[in-house]
C-alpha cells in the first residue's frame, strides 16, 4: 500500500512538473511563434510588392506552418501559389477560403480566382456557376474589371466545352524532345526551311542573380526529319549580349532583315523591353539597333516583333502596353516605309484587342490573317491563340483555333514554317517538361498542318448545335415540395414547368428564414449562404440551361433534325413510394407542357412528327420513385426545416434530361 501510495504521488508530481513545463512553453513560446510569423508575412508581403512570386509563396508557407488557421495567411498563400503556378496548393487555400467567407465579404475577389483555377483545370462546368455567381453578386459594380472578366467567362465556359467536344482531328500535334526543349522555358519558335529558332532561359552561366532567374537566350535548332531534331545550339553575341535578356526572333518576307527583343528586368515578373533590328549585307548581319519612338515607345513595353502585311502595305506588328490602347497589352502595327524608316503605331482595334492582354502576334500573307494570343476571348483557359482575317481593309472577329492548338493552359507564340506544312506553338499544357511545378514552364510544340490545296472543311452548324444541347446534358430542374400540383395522385398537371419555376424561385427568402431558425452569428451566415447557393447553383442555373436547350432545339428542328428526349423524375423520401411515383410524372408533365407552350407552342408540330422531310421530337420518360434519404435529411413531415427546407433535401426534389440523341447520331 505505502509503495502504491509512492507511486501515485510519484505520478502526480510528474504531471504536476509537465504540465507547467508545458503551460510556460506556451507562454513563451506563443509571442515567439506570433513575431516569427509577422516576420514571415511581412518578408513575403515585400516579395509580393516586387512580383516575386517565388519567394513571397516561401514565405507565406513557413507562416501557414505555424498557423494554418489563419484565413489571412491562407488567402496570401492563395494568391502567392495562383500567381506562382502552383494551381494545385492555390485551389486548396482558396477553397479554405471561400468556406469561411461564404459571403465574400473579407475577400470578395476569392470565388473569381477560385474559378479562374476550374477552368485553367477543364472543370468548366463548376467554373461557368462560381463565375456566374460573382458577377450577379457583383452586378452593381457593372464597370469592375473582375465583373466584366466573370461575364466574358460565363460565356467562355460554354464555349470551351464545345470546344473541347469538337477538336480538329485534320491536325497532329507533336511536343518536341529534350534536343529542343528543356525543364525551363521554351517560346517563341520561327522556323526557316529546315531551322528552328527559339528562345530559351536554359543558361545559367549568364543569370540576373537579383531576380533569381537565367537571361533568355536565342537559340537554333536544325529539324532532321518529321519529328527529329539536333541539338540545340546558342546563337553568337550579336543576337545574344549578355547580362540583358534576348528573345522573339523576326524576319522580313525576303530574309534580309531580322527583328529580336531586348529586355531589362523591372521586378521579378516584368520587364521593359525594346524592339532591335539589322540587316544581312556583304554576307554577314549587321549590329543590332534599337528601332525609333514609333516602336520603342518611352516607359512602355514593347515587344514580340512580327513582320505582315495589310493588303499591299509592309507593317511591323508587336505587342505593346503604351498609352492609348484597350488595355494592359494590346497588338499594335506600324507601316514599314521603302526607306526603312516606320509610321505612327496604330492600335489593332477592338474585334482583336481587349481590356485584358493580347500578345505575341504573327501574320501569315498567304492566309491574309493575323494570329495572337488573348487572355480574353473566349477561350479554353489562359491564353488562347486566335485568328482575324484583314478584309475590307479591317481585322476582322477572333476565331479560336481550338483543340490541339489550344489548351486549359496558356498556349502563345503561333507560327507557321516557310513551307506552311507545320506550325508551331509554345505552351505550359500538361506533359511540358518542368522541375518543380507543372505547369511552370513553356515547351514547343509541333503541328502539322493538312495539305494546302485541301479545302477547308465546312462546318456543320446542325451538328454544333446538337452537340451544345448534349454539353447541357443532365440537365437538372428543381421543385419546390409536393410540387406541382399539393396533395393528388394525378400523373399530369396543367402547370408549365417554367411558372413552377418562377414560384419556387420566389420562395428564396423564405427558405433563408426557415432553414436558419435558432441559428446565430457564423451559423446563421452559413445557412444563408447554403440557401443562396441552393437557388444560385441549382435552381435558377437549371432554368437558364433549360432556356439554353430549348433555343437550341428550335435551332436543330428548323433543319430537319429529329429529336429523342429522355427525362427522369426524382423526389424526396418525404411521402410513400406509390405518391411519389405519381409526383415524379407530374414532374416531367410539366416539363412537356413547358415545351409545348414554348413560344407560343412552336414546338407543337414537331412533337411525334410522322413526315420524314421535317423535324420531329420524341419524348422518353422513365420513372423513379423516391431516392435514399442522405445524412441530416429528415423524412418528418412536421421537421418542415429539414425536411422541406434543407438544401440537401432540396437538391432531391428534381427531373432531370437525362439523354438527348438525334437521327444525325445514327448515321455517324
Amino acid at each position: 500500500m505505502v509503495f502504491e501510495k509512492r507511486e501515485k504521488l510519484r505520478d502526480f508530481m510528474k504531471a504536476k512538473i509537465i504540465f507547467f513545463l508545458a503551460t510556460c512553453f506556451l507562454l513563451f513560446a506563443s509571442p515567439i511563434f506570433s513575431q516569427k510569423t509577422k516576420t514571415l508575412l511581412a518578408d513575403g508581403d515585400k516579395a509580393f510588392a516586387d512580383k516575386d512570386y517565388f519567394s513571397a509563396a516561401g514565405y507565406y508557407n513557413k507562416a501557414i506552418m505555424q498557423d494554418s488557421s489563419d484565413i489571412v495567411v491562407q488567402y496570401k498563400y492563395a494568391d502567392a501559389s495562383r500567381l506562382n503556378f502552383d494551381y494545385d496548393i492555390a485551389e486548396h487555400w482558396y477553397t479554405k477560403v471561400f468556406k469561411k467567407d461564404a459571403q465574400g465579404k473579407l475577400y470578395p475577389e476569392c470565388s473569381f480566382w477560385l474559378a479562374t483555377l476550374k477552368k485553367s483545370k477543364g472543370n468548366y462546368k463548376d467554373a461557368k456557376k462560381m463565375f456566374d455567381k460573382y458577377a450577379k453578386k457583383n452586378k452593381k459594380k457593372k464597370d469592375n474589371y473582375f465583373v466584366k472578366k466573370a461575364l466574358q467567362e460565363v460565356a467562355a465556359c460554354d464555349f470551351a466545352q464545345l470546344l473541347m467536344a469538337s477538336p480538329d482531328k485534320t491536325v497532329s500535334i507533336f511536343h518536341l524532345d529534350s534536343t529542343v526543349n528543356s525543364k525551363v522555358s521554351e517560346y517563341a519558335p520561327i522556323q526557316v526551311d529546315s531551322l528552328l529558332y527559339f528562345s530559351s532561359l536554359r543558361d545559367g552561366k549568364d543569370r540576373d542573380k537579383k531576380n533569381s532567374v537565367n537571361y533568355n537566350k536565342i537559340y537554333t535548332a536544325i529539324q532532321n526529319d518529321s519529328v527529329k531534331w539536333q541539338k540545340a545550339v546558342e546563337l553568337d553575341s550579336l543576337f545574344n549580349r549578355s547580362g540583358i535578356h534576348n528573345a522573339n526572333t523576326a524576319f522580313n518576307a525576303d530574309f534580309t532583315k531580322v527583328y529580336i527583343t531586348r529586355c531589362v528586368p523591372k521586378n521579378a515578373m516584368e520587364f521593359n523591353c525594346d524592339i532591335y533590328s539589322t540587316e544581312y549585307k556583304n554576307g554577314h548581319w549587321g549590329t543590332l539597333q534599337k528601332l525609333p519612338a514609333e516602336i520603342n515607345a518611352k516607359g512602355a513595353t514593347n515587344t514580340q516583333p512580327a513582320i505582315g502585311y495589310l493588303g499591299e502595305e509592309e507593317v511591323l506588328f508587336f505587342a505593346s502596353d503604351r498609352s492609348g490602347g484597350q488595355g494592359k497589352m494590346d497588338i499594335w502595327y506600324s507601316k514599314v516605309n521603302k526607306d526603312g524608316s516606320y509610321g505612327k503605331a496604330t492600335n489593332a482595334g477592338k474585334k482583336v484587342n481587349s481590356i485584358d492582354d493580347e500578345i505575341t502576334p504573327y501574320y501569315c500573307k498567304p492566309c491574309q490573317e493575323l494570329f495572337y494570343s488573348s487572355t480574353w476571348h473566349k477561350g479554353l483557359g489562359g491564353f488562347d491563340i486566335f485568328k482575324s482575317e484583314y478584309k475590307n481593309d479591317e481585322l476582322g472577329e477572333p476565331k479560336n483555333l481550338g483543340l490541339p492548338f489550344n489548351s486549359n493552359l496558356n498556349d502563345i507564340y503561333f507560327s507557321i514554317n516557310s513551307k506552311r506544312t507545320e506550325a508551331f506553338i509554345s505552351s505550359n499544357r500538361i506533359g511540358s517538361f518542368f522541375e518543380e511545378k507543372e505547369s511552370c514552364c513553356n515547351d514547343i510544340y509541333m503541328i502539322k498542318l493538312p495539305k494546302i490545296d485541301e479545302p477547308p472543311k465546312k462546318v456543320d452548324s446542325t451538328k454544333v448545335f446538337v452537340t451544345q444541347m448534349k454539353l447541357l446534358v443532365p440537365l437538372t430542374l428543381y421543385f419546390h415540395n409536393d410540387e406541382p400540383d399539393k396533395k393528388t395522385l394525378a400523373i399530369t398537371t396543367p402547370k408549365n414547368y417554367k411558372k413552377t419555376y418562377e414560384d419556387y424561385s420566389a420562395m428564396r427568402e423564405l427558405y433563408k428564414k426557415e432553414y436558419s431558425k435558432g441559428a446565430k452569428d457564423a451559423d446563421l451566415e452559413r445557412a444563408i449562404g447554403d440557401i443562396d447557393n441552393l437557388f444560385d447553383d441549382s435552381v435558377d442555373a437549371g432554368m437558364q440551361d433549360l432556356e439554353k436547350f430549348a433555343q437550341l432545339l428550335k435551332k436543330v428542328l428548323a433543319d430537319k433534325e429529329k429529336v429523342t428526349i429522355t427525362m427522369k423524375g426524382f423526389c424526396s423520401p418525404l411521402a410513400s413510394t406509390d405518391y411519389n411515383v405519381n409526383l415524379a410524372k407530374r414532374r416531367i408533365s410539366s416539363l412537356r407542357n413547358y415545351f409545348r407552350e414554348y413560344e407560343n407552342g412552336i414546338f407543337v408540330k414537331y412533337i411525334d412528327n410522322k413526315n420524314p422531310d421535317e423535324g420531329s421530337i420524341t419524348f422518353f420518360d422513365e420513372d423513379i420513385g423516391e431516392l435514399k434519404a442522405r445524412p441530416n435529411v429528415s423524412d418528418d413531415y412536421y421537421d418542415t426545416k429539414n425536411s422541406i427546407y434543407n438544401p440537401v433535401a432540396a437538391l432531391e426534389r428534381k427531373i432531370q434530361i437525362i439523354a438527348i440523341s438525334t437521327f444525325s447520331d445514327n448515321r455517324e
